[in-house]
């Protein structure tokens, strides 16, 4: 694997990640051009149920039918989205090509991953796997920035259009720059069942997220409870139980989960506080948060030279916990009158956290599966890390909301606190236009909702703390040959066969 294929694979996975965020700064700008302000959380809620609910069921196509080609048929419809989305005329056209769009991105960072997990040997990859790390933060913080500046210097059209070359070159370079081993050879058993309920349970949690009746948190339940007692049975399962036989492994997915919940709350709730309290801008806002960003990427880069260089990985996310709870207390300092220097600064350390907890859970992840399921590995690592995500921004968030509006009842009235925040008029352009009193209020009312956030995210990170103390240090592998995860005797052995290809493996990877 050349370094010009990583790099079409590195692209892919950034444009899964930025495109979940590019759009959210082009949301009014949208509204005002197509109509149907009702429908305007559509755009965004389509894309992320397609992408969480497809995430698992491509990692598991690419176990079955090859990663390479599975990879490429998910950019392919990305891009095929990008484009309708880009010519859309009204809401509903945009929303059903949102959707496709979605589909598609949840098999990029699925597909990458585990395309590089059969590649690359976990003692090797450590280097690689901070290169991946370095795009997260670039993703998160650059996303809401850039979709700013296409939507104010260009059109709403271009936070789509500027998928198209990236993700064409992204195709090039991963057809002609990436050669895998040859696939095993066994008839595809496609759990047809598994796929349904899963997707079922996704699109239910992820609507209950998004505000729905709580209705559908009983039915996301029963059907999540549904889809383990099939995955017990079946052949071939999307999520095979086997993986969580490994310690190692669920201990990552339940420090993916943790950390997903962290990063997407502190990301989304943070630029509020810059915009409404410190009266930054759209664009000043993403830029405060460069020290988040900038303390994910170094950690995540001297994570993986580290790793690299000794093959130990237990004491990063221990440490990755610390910082994030030293993070979220640092940010109580945010307050009506602190500098916006110090308020940017004091984001460093929950980044730093973040990245080292990111980091070496991926790589637990890809050292403790099985080759054979290294697509359905990846894509539970991904799947956790969204859903996390989606839990804490619905959760934290209602506590924000409630604490935001109890304070403004308590400061301006009940009637202005409801037409303020139900009605949806706090916006960062109406607070010049407040009196000061007013405007006061809902500084107040925002740190103060803030300070909620905040707490929930220290107990997520003691949780995160407390859980990566149980990580046994198992070495890395040096080798192809699976160390866990045997299969079931019903099943034909992964590793027949694999000894003799090790060293075509290592000679791919070696170019």
């Amino acid at each position: 694997m050349t370094r010009l294929g990583v790099f079409g694979l590195l692209i892919g996975m950034f444009l899964a990640m930025l495109d979940g965020l590019i759009v959210g700064t082009a949301l009014p700008t949208i509204a005002g051009d197509l109509g149907g302000l009702d429908l305007l959380p559509w755009v965004v809620t389509a894309y992320m149920l397609a992408a969480a609910a497809t995430t698992p069921i491509w990692g598991k196509l690419g176990d079955l039918f090859g990663r390479k080609a599975t990879f490429i048929t998910s950019i392919t419809f990305f891009l095929a989205g990008s484009a309708l989305c880009g010519l859309a005329q009204d809401m509903a056209q945009l929303i059903a090509f949102r959707a496709v769009q979605g589909l598609g991105a949840g098999g990029l960072m699925v597909g990458a991953l585990a395309i590089i997990g059969v590649l690359v040997l976990p003692r090797e990859s450590g280097r690689l796997q901070s290169m991946i790390g370095v795009i997260m933060p670039v993703a998160y913080v650059g996303g809401p920035l850039l979709g700013g500046l296409l939507t104010d210097h260009l059109s709403w059209r271009w936070t789509f259009y500027v998928n198209l070359p990236l993700g064409a070159l992204a195709l090039l370079l991963i057809v002609t720059r990436i050669r895998l081993p040859p696939a095993e050879r066994h008839r595809p058993r496609i759990d047809y069942a598994g796929a349904t309920l899963l997707t079922i349970a996704i699109v239910a949690l992820t609507l209950l997220a998004s505000g729905t009746s709580w209705t559908l948190g009983a039915i996301g339940l029963l059907a999540l409870a549904a889809f383990v007692a099939v995955e017990r049975r079946a052949a071939e399962p999307i999520i095979p139980p086997r993986l969580f036989t490994d310690r190692n492994f669920t201990l990552a997915q339940a420090l993916s989960f943790l950390v997903g919940a962290v990063m997407l709350t502190v990301t989304n709730y943070l630029p509020q506080y810059m915009q409404l309290v410190q009266g930054s801008s759209l664009a000043a806002s993403g830029m405060l948060l460069l020290p988040l960003m900038f303390g994910m990427l170094g950690a995540q880069l001297v994570t993986g030279r580290l790793i690299s260089a000794n093959g130990r990985y237990r004491v990063y996310p221990i440490l990755g916990g610390a910082l994030m709870i030293a993070g979220a207390l640092a940010l109580f300092r945010l307050d009506v009158d602190t500098p916006a220097a110090l308020a940017s600064a004091l984001t460093l350390l929950i980044g730093a956290g973040m990245g080292l907890v990111i980091q070496s859970t991926t790589l637990i992840t890809m050292n403790s599966a099985n080759p054979r399921d290294m697509g359905a590995a990846s894509g539970t690592l991904t799947l956790l890390r969204t859903i996390g995500g989606s839990a804490g921004i619905a959760l934290l968030g209602t506590l924000y909301a409630a604490r935001m509006r109890a304070d403004l009842a308590t400061h301006l009235g009940p009637a202005t606190a409801e037409r303020l925040t139900a009605g949806g008029e706090l916006t960062p352009a109406l607070l010049p236009s407040l009196p000061a009193q007013a405007a006061d209020a809902v500084r107040v009312a925002v740190t103060g909702g803030l300070h909620v956030i905040l707490i929930g995210t220290a107990v997520l990170s003691v949780t995160a703390f407390a859980v990566s103390w149980l990580i046994r240090e198992t070495p890395l592998r040096a080798d192809i040959t699976p160390q866990t995860n045997p299969p079931v005797p019903s099943e034909r052995n992964p590793s027949d066969g694999v000894e003799g290809r090790s060293s075509e493996i290592q000679e791919n990877t070696s170019r």
